[in-house]
C-alpha cells in the first residue's frame, strides 16, 4: 500500500535528522516549494525548457549539520513531494546539501548556492520518467541545484529557485538510464 510507504520514509526522515549540529544547537527549516515538470535533460533545463502538463508541491524541512567559517554550510533535508495531473503520485527524498554563502553582494540581497545530493522514492512509477525512457524506478538518485535570496533585515526567510531532478545515475540505480526534472520556486524559514 503506497501510504504506508509514505508513512515508512517519513519515519526514516526522523530518524535521519535526529542528531545535533557539530556545535550543539539546533538550526532547523521549514520550507515550501512548487513547480512543473519538464521535458528536458538536466543540461537542457536552464536554457530552452518545454514544459509538461505536470506540477508539484513539496514540504521540505532542513537542518544544519555543520560548518566551515562564513563560507559553506553542510545541511540535511528531507522532502515530501505530491505530483499533480500527468503524474500523479507522492515522492519522498532524503539528501544532504552542501551551500556555498558569501557573494560580494550579500549586505544587500543575502544569496546562497546549493547543490544537493540523496535519494529519491516514488509511491509509483512517474509516468513523465516511464514516456521518456521506456522505464524507470521507484528508487533513484535525486539531486537539486538551488539558488536562494533573503534580506539581510530578515535573516531567517529564504526564498529560492530549485531545479529538481531525480535519474538512474546512467544506469547506477537498478540499470535506469534516464530520469525526470522539475523547476520552481519556494520559501523556507530558519529557526
Amino acid at each position: 500500500m503506497p501510504m504506508r510507504r509514505v508513512v515508512l520514509s517519513l519515519g526514516v526522515l526522523l530518524v535521519f535528522f535526529g542528531g545535533g549540529t557539530a556545535h550543539g544547537e539546533a538550526d532547523w527549516s521549514l520550507g515550501f516549494y512548487g513547480g512543473r515538470a519538464v521535458y528536458d535533460t538536466l543540461r537542457e533545463v536552464l536554457s530552452d525548457r518545454e514544459y509538461a502538463d505536470s506540477y508539484a508541491a513539496a514540504l521540505l524541512v532542513g537542518r544544519e549539520l555543520t560548518g566551515y567559517r562564513h563560507y559553506l554550510r553542510l545541511e540535511a533535508e528531507g522532502q515530501l513531494v505530491k505530483h499533480f495531473d500527468l503524474m500523479n503520485h507522492f515522492e519522498v527524498n532524503a539528501l544532504v546539501v552542501l551551500r556555498w554563502l558569501p557573494f560580494p553582494w550579500d549586505r544587500y540581497l543575502d544569496t546562497s548556492f546549493a547543490v544537493g545530493e540523496g535519494l529519491s522514492y516514488a509511491t509509483r512509477d512517474p509516468a513523465i520518467e516511464v514516456e521518456k525512457h521506456g522505464r524507470t524506478s521507484q528508487l533513484l538518485n535525486y539531486l537539486l541545484f538551488e539558488l536562494a535570496f533573503c534580506l539581510p533585515q530578515h535573516p531567517r526567510w529564504d526564498y529560492f529557485l530549485r531545479v529538481h531532478h531525480r535519474s538512474g545515475v546512467f544506469g547506477l540505480f537498478d540499470g535506469v538510464s534516464g530520469g525526470s526534472n522539475l523547476v520552481g520556486a519556494g520559501f523556507r524559514y530558519r529557526f
